[in-house]
C-alpha cells in the first residue's frame, strides 16, 4: 500500500504510562522509535515535545476508556489527531505487547487504513458530560425510588397501588409520618391530596402494614439520598444553561419535532454536535449512531437485522422521543409507527422512527430549518382508485368477488 503519511507516529496509553513509537520515512527508508512517557502533564508536554522533535505531523490513539482524553487535550493544537476504535485496529493474537502496540498504530497510520472515531470540539464536549452527568444521576434516584418501594413492599404497606408516585406530594407526606413514627392508617390516609383518585377506605386498606424500626431507618435513609440527587441534578441543570449558550439556536430547531423535548434536544446535539458537515450524508449519521441494521450477509442472504452498535447515550434519548412521538395525534411519524408496527412488531417500528428523527435532525442542523411534517396520510397511496384496487385485489385473493358501485 502507498504511504501517505511520511512522519506519523503511535500511542499505546494506558492509565500512568504512554508507549509512543515515532514512524520516520527518509528516501524509502523507515526508521522507527520507541519511548514511554508519563501520563501526568509534564510527561505529555515531554511527549509532545519528542514527537515536535521528530517532525511528526499525524499520531493515532486507541480509545482506551477515559486515559485517552488528557492525551488528546495536550497535543489537539500541534498535530492532526486519530482517534482508532480498538476493535478496527486489533493486531494479530499472540503478539500483544506495549511496544508492538504502538509499531501497529504507527503502520496503520502510514498507509491509513485506519477509520478516525469522531470527537468533537470542546465546547460540545464539555455539554456532553453535563448532560451523560444528568443522567447518571437521575438513574441512581430512580434505583432509590426503587428501594423506597421495595422496603413499604416489605411493611405491606401498598403505597404504589394507589398513589402514582410514591415520592411526590401525597407520598412524602405519608412517608414521612411514618418515619416519625405514626402507624394509624386513618391518619396516614388524611395526609392525601384531595386531587388522589384512591378513595378514603381504600387508602386506609393500603396504608395498614407492620412497619418496623429498620423500616423507618431505610426510609429515611432513600429520602436523604434522592433529596441529595435532587439538589445535584438542579445544579447540573444550573451548569448546563450556562454551557448552553452556543447551542441555543439548534435545541430550537430540534425542539420543532413531535417528541422532542428541550431536554432531549440538548443531549442530542451534545452527541452529535452542530457541524454536519462532518457526516458525508444522514445515512452515514444513522449508521454511526446505530440506529440501523447491520451488514451481515452471506451467499446472497441476509443473517441478521439487528442493531449496528452505536453511542448508547444518543441512541436511548432517540428512543424515548420516538415513543414520545408515536403518541402525538395525526403526524407522519406517528402514521410511520402504526404502518410499520403491524407488519414488523413495535421495537423495529420505534426504531425506525427513532431514525427517522435523527435523519431529520441531520437535515435541519445542516440547513438551519425549522421542522416541516408531512402529515399523516404522506404514506398513503394519493389515488383513490389506486387505493380501491388494492383492496379489491386483497378481497379476490381471499376468494370473494366484489363489484363496487360509487356512492351517490
Amino acid at each position: 500500500m502507498d504511504v501517505l503519511y511520511q512522519r506519523c507516529a503511535g500511542l499505546d496509553v494506558h492509565k500512568d504510562t504512554v508507549v509512543a513509537c515515532a514512524r520516520i520515512m527518509t528516501r524509502g527508508e523507515v526508521a522507527r522509535t520507541v519511548r514511554s512517557f508519563a501520563t501526568t502533564t509534564s510527561g505529555l508536554l515531554v511527549l509532545a515535545d519528542w514527537l515536535s522533535e521528530h517532525g511528526c505531523t499525524h499520531v493515532a490513539m486507541e480509545a482506551t476508556g477515559v486515559y485517552w482524553k488528557p492525551v488528546w487535550h495536550v497535543l489537539e493544537e500541534s498535530f492532526a489527531l486519530i482517534l482508532a476504535n480498538a476493535a478496527h485496529v486489533k493486531n494479530v493474537p499472540g503478539r500483544k505487547t506495549d511496544v508492538n502496540d504502538a509499531t501497529w498504530l504507527g503502520e496503520l497510520l502510514a498507509h491509513g487504513p485506519i477509520r478516525a472515531s469522531f470527537v468533537p470540539e470542546r465546547p460540545t464536549q464539555e455539554l456532553r458530560a453535563l448532560l451523560r452527568t444528568r443522567k447518571q444521576l437521575v438513574r441512581e434516584q430512580v434505583s432509590h425510588v426503587q428501594r423506597v418501594h421495595k422496603t413499604l413492599e416489605d411493611a405491606n404497606i401498598k403505597l404504589a397501588s394507589v398513589l402514582s408516585d410514591i415520592v411526590g406530594m401525597s407520598g412524602r407526606a405519608m412517608l414521612r409520618a411514618l418515619i416519625a413514627g405514626e402507624t394509624d392508617p386513618v391518619v396516614l390516609a388524611g395526609l392525601a391530596h384531595r386531587r388522589v383518585k384512591a378513595g378514603r377506605q381504600e387508602l386506609v386498606e393500603a396504608l395498614r402494614g407492620d412497619v418496623r424500626p429498620h423500616h423507618r431507618f431505610l426510609l429515611a435513609l432513600h429520602l436523604r439520598q434522592i433529596d441529595g440527587l435532587d439538589e445535584a441534578i438542579m445544579a447540573v441543570d444550573r451548569q448546563i444553561d450556562e454551557q448552553l449558550a452556543p447551542f441555543r439556536r439548534a435545541v430550537e430547531l430540534l425542539t420543532s419535532i413531535p417528541g422532542v423535548s428541550a431536554l432531549s434536544a440538548c443531549s442530542i446535539v451534545a452527541e452529535i454536535g452542530t457541524d454536519m458537515a462532518r457526516f458525508a450524508d444522514a445515512g452515514h449519521l444513522v449508521s454511526w449512531a446505530g440506529m440501523c441494521p447491520r451488514n451481515d450477509e452471506s451467499a446472497g442472504k441476509r443473517r441478521s437485522t439487528r442493531l449496528r452498535r452505536g453511542n448508547p447515550w444518543l441512541k436511548t434519548v432517540l428512543v424515548q422521543c420516538a415513543w414520545a412521538a408515536s403518541r402525538a395525534k395525526l403526524t407522519y411519524l406517528q402514521a410511520q409507527f402504526h404502518r410499520l408496527r403491524a407488519r414488523r412488531g413495535a421495537k423495529k417500528a420505534i426504531c425506525a422512527v427513532a431514525a427517522s428523527i435523527l435523519t431529520a435532525v441531520y437535515h435541519m442542523l445542516r440547513d438551519g430549518t425549522l421542522y416541516r411534517d408531512l402529515g399523516p396520510n404522506h404514506l398513503r397511496p394519493a389515488s383513490p382508485d389506486h387505493l380501491a384496487r388494492k383492496l379489491v385485489r386483497t378481497l379476490n385473493n381471499l376468494g370473494f368477488h366484489v363489484e363496487l358501485t360509487a356512492a351517490a
